[in-house]
């Protein structure tokens, strides 16, 4: 019988190596395992806004459920959202802009939550005037800490020698 001239390829996992089954099985659970980050309440949403006949970018700070007037256009943030500096960043608002016509009524033309990581979404705009957000401020309360352990428990344990002597406990069916 003749030799097959290409070997046959190498399988990741074989019926002698069971630990490398396992190892890659939780390599991939743990891809999978969503992350979940903390968002810091701010009190202070920021904007940008532009005016198209001046081709002048203003920066507004408003305090959330307080209204900014920029041109004929009044912004109110409700809510601001970011993450610790730490995590991703994803700075989040929902606001309100309401427009100020020539008969002195207003009209509202944006009512929804803006994305600074993606400030095309949703934008404000306007024939005359744009408004994206850019960043929150002034967090609400004292910033997340991690939990610190403190005493014998925060010093890490080494691991001890297992005793021949002791027979060896077993793990639970799961």
């Amino acid at each position: 019988m003749a030799q097959s001239a290409h070997p046959s390829p190498p399988t990741l996992i074989r019926p002698g190596r069971p630990a490398l089954g396992l190892a890659l099985a939780l390599v991939a659970a743990a891809l999978a395992t969503p992350v979940s980050a903390q968002r810091l309440e701010n009190q202070v949403a920021i904007f940008a806004a532009l005016d198209k006949v001046t081709a002048k970018i203003s920066r507004l700070e408003v305090p959330l459920g307080q209204t900014a007037t920029f041109g004929a256009l009044k912004v109110t943030p409700r809510v601001c959202y970011t993450r610790a500096a730490t995590e991703p960043p994803k700075t989040t608002t929902f606001v309100e802009v309401e427009e100020i016509l020539l008969d002195g009524k207003e009209k509202r033309i944006f009512s929804g939550w803006m994305f600074a990581e993606s400030p095309g979404i949703n934008a404000v705009e306007h024939p005359v005037f744009d408004v994206w957000l850019t960043d929150c401020t002034h967090p609400r309360g004292p910033p997340p800490r991690t939990p610190q352990a403190t005493g014998p428990a925060a010093t890490p344990q080494q691991p001890q020698p297992a005793d021949p002597d002791q027979p060896r406990r077993r793990r639970p069916p799961r």
